[in-house]
């Protein structure tokens, strides 16, 4: 790894790597992967370590430009007043929103420029995702207006506006400058929740589930609102906890492990699979780290929520809390949510040691449970069961390797023209590596990304699905969603409802493709119930064309590159109409061809 060199295979002959099947250069990629990871240079991780700088410099100017409440050097006095963790849900919304955060740099496929977001969202013609067109009056079509642009605007200028607010309503029984009076967050509640009902993407973006849902905390007196964040932090913890209750999750750790910047040993790497090269499936190790974080994520908030004190044991559980979120953020994952992970670390000492004594038990308004619960209960609990209806970030299903995904095949002119039919702020991935450094390496880290997608287990029913819709043809050229989104709408974290068929829609109208020229495969998040997931094949110009589940247990038995060509086992398949024509040379394991409407 060099400073600004990265880690590839050592491939020699470019001809001869792209004249290989997928299959050849997926076991190469994922091998070196094991040892390598992405293989990012050194000055990635300089950039990531720059923007957390950036993330507590600006918190920390915010809070300190409070009328009274004293200076930096003054820190120790006032870090545990109300208003400084207000000014801290509002300032880190309102970097989300912005693009700082979540999703951003090169570990995000974003090059030239780091950022997206705020580089589209004030672009008039970039295209929207409306969560629900055809039941919220307004909402339809997939263009962003004028108005859409003046609305985000209000989100980032009320967002400023209630950061410079200085304190004003007393808190009962403390010292200090009060806290901020509710109504100055009004016009941010309200301006995200009309732009959410015109572009999901930027709610999500902005985490609304977190951090806008915190705003109504406000609301309520000092102590009830103690007791909500410190519930909203419970349900964040057992959300994550729940989504690790899969077969997909040791995958993950797994994967984290190897791209770890700071695990050197290739040793303790390799531990982390079966027998490398041969079989990559997880190892006893990260089965066991994933049972040992599950268990974390449940036992120990739980004992911090409705059992800490403030006393010994309870600074025993935070300061334990506060090493398994700095671990996480060592690893730097994929997505990089490091911010989120050091608001984390925050909020420990901030709401369970300085306020370790005001407890749930303490609630006088129970209005604020009629607030919080349909959030943190009701939205989490569809999102298990039906993974389709809502997003992973509202249904707090985090980073456990049970994502809704999709893969995007592409006829090369197809490509070039989606590139320039687009308003966009950025070129494709692989372009902007081409620009930093060659042809050569822009192809090779373009093949990292997709041996990533392979090394979790839902990417080892991506192989075969791809293969089952695109076979062999070498004209094909397959791009993960992720980087479409990425490239088309400005954001991209791991949501795949944001690079599914409402897209392809959106594209295609921009573009007019022919029947062929751009497919996508989509795969559904696994119900917490069901042992399966669904997925969707689309064409651009033909819409549907087939949908059937995988088996996990299939997932699991396979190696992180494609064997099975186009017969790769799939259940329950139908067929629409013009999927029976268009796909009529892939093979039908277990169910007939059947239209459907």
């Amino acid at each position: 790894m060099g400073l600004l060199k990265p880690t590839l295979p050592d491939v020699q002959d470019m001809t001869e790597w792209q004249q290989r099947s997928r299959a050849e250069r997926l076991q190469v990629l994922t091998r070196h992967w094991v040892d390598h990871g992405f293989g990012s240079p050194q000055s990635v991780y300089s950039f990531y370590l720059l923007k957390l700088v950036i993330y507590a410099g600006g918190a920390l100017l915010f809070v300190a430009a409070t009328p009274g409440i004293g200076g930096l050097g003054d820190i120790a006095s006032w870090w545990d007043e109300g208003i400084v963790y207000q000014k801290l849900v509002v300032w880190t919304l309102l970097y989300e929103v912005i693009g700082l955060g979540c999703g951003s740099g090169p570990l995000s496929s974003r090059f030239m420029p780091p950022i997206g977001s705020i580089l589209y969202w004030v672009r008039p013609g970039t295209i929207r995702l409306p969560p629900w067109p055809n039941r919220v009056p307004l909402t339809k079509g997939s263009r962003r207006t004028v108005f859409d642009v003046a609305v985000y605007l209000v989100v980032l200028l009320s967002a400023v506006y209630a950061l410079l607010q200085p304190g004003g309503q007393e808190v009962a029984g403390a010292e200090g400058v009060g806290l901020l009076d509710p109504l100055t967050v009004v016009p941010l509640i309200v301006a995200l929740a009309v732009l959410g009902l015109r572009d999901k993407t930027i709610f999500l973006a902005a985490r609304g589930e977190q951090y806008w849902l915190s705003l109504f905390i406000f609301f309520f007196a000092y102590g009830d609102q103690l007791v909500g964040f410190k519930l909203v932090m419970l349900a964040l913890w057992w959300g994550a906890a729940t989504s690790k209750l899969n077969h997909h999750f040791p995958y993950v750790v797994a994967v984290m492990m190897s791209n770890a910047p700071f695990m050197r040993f290739r040793a303790v790497k390799r531990l982390m699979y079966r027998d490398f090269p041969n079989d990559l499936r997880p190892s006893w190790v990260p089965s066991v780290l994933a049972h040992v974080g599950t268990a974390t994520e449940y036992g120990v908030p739980l004992f911090l929520v409705f059992f800490g004190d403030g006393g010994p044991l309870t600074w025993a559980a935070l300061i334990y809390m506060a090493l398994f979120h700095l671990h996480i953020l060592s690893t730097i994952p994929m997505g990089v949510p490091l911010e989120w992970n050091v608001f984390f670390i925050f909020s420990l000492f901030y709401l369970f040691g300085a306020h370790g004594d005001q407890t749930v038990w303490q609630l006088e308004n129970p209005w604020l449970l009629a607030v919080l619960l349909p959030s943190l209960v009701v939205l989490p609990l569809l999102g298990n069961v039906r993974p389709d209806l809502v997003s992973f970030l509202p249904a707090m299903r985090y980073y456990a390797g049970n994502w809704a995904t999709s893969s995007w095949m592409f006829r090369p002119a197809a490509l070039a023209r989606m590139s320039e039919a687009l308003t966009t702020s950025c070129t494709l991935p692989t372009e902007q590596l081409a620009r930093l450094y060659d042809p050569r390496t822009a192809v090779l880290m373009a093949g990292k990304a997709q041996s990533w997608r392979a090394m979790h287990s839902h990417g080892r029913a991506h192989n075969g699905l791809v293969d089952r819709v695109a076979g062999d043809d070498p004209d094909v050229v397959v791009i993960d969603g992720e980087l479409i989104a990425g490239f088309a709408i400005g954001w991209n974290f791991g949501e795949g409802h944001l690079h599914n068929a409402q897209l392809l829609n959106a594209i295609q109208e921009r573009c007019g493709f022919a029947p062929g020229d751009v497919r996508i495969m989509t795969l559904e998040g696994q119900p917490i119930q069901r042992q399966d997931q669904r997925y969707e094949i689309h064409d651009a110009a033909l819409g549907l064309l087939e949908t059937g589940t995988v088996t996990v247990a299939q997932m699991r038995e396979r190696q992180p590159w494609p064997t099975d060509g186009r017969d790769y086992p799939v259940h329950d398949v139908r067929r629409t109409e013009a999927g029976i024509a268009a796909l009529a040379g892939t093979a039908d394991v277990e169910s007939p061809t059947a239209p459907t409407s």
